[in-house]
């Protein structure tokens, strides 16, 4: 990585996805933020702190895209990393097409994670 991300925000309704991303960012070095839902997320985006954000595509009955959308009509810029369980093409073109750096498919490994945020700080 060309240079450190010092806090990566994760927005998912899946507490054990935000303690394993927790545990895993934390143990290479990074702070992070956990959001359990894009409302949450986009009520706290104006003092968050994050280089960058890991969202996921299907949230609760939310869409991780529609919440890319609104951060930029909000002025907010993030480089993104969505993950998704889907395998829909349709889904997944429409999170590329959105901008973001990686599209991850749960489960996903630790080294596609880290190409992902490589990608990320260049």
């Amino acid at each position: 990585m060309s240079r450190s991300l010092a806090v990566i925000a994760i927005v998912d309704d899946d507490p054990s996805i935000l303690n394993a991303l927790e545990l895993l960012l934390s143990s290479l070095g990074h702070r992070t933020e956990l959001y359990g839902s894009p409302d949450a997320f986009l009520a706290a985006a104006a003092r968050s702190q994050a280089d960058c954000l890991i969202l996921d595509i299907e949230i609760g009955g939310s869409c991780g895209i529609e919440l890319r959308h609104q951060l930029a009509q909000a002025g907010h810029e993030f480089p993104i990393i969505f993950m998704s369980g889907t395998d829909d093409e349709r889904v997944l073109n429409r999170a590329k097409k959105a901008g973001c750096i990686a599209v991850l498919h749960k489960p996903f490994s630790a080294s596609a994670l880290l190409d992902a945020l490589a990608k990320a700080g260049s």
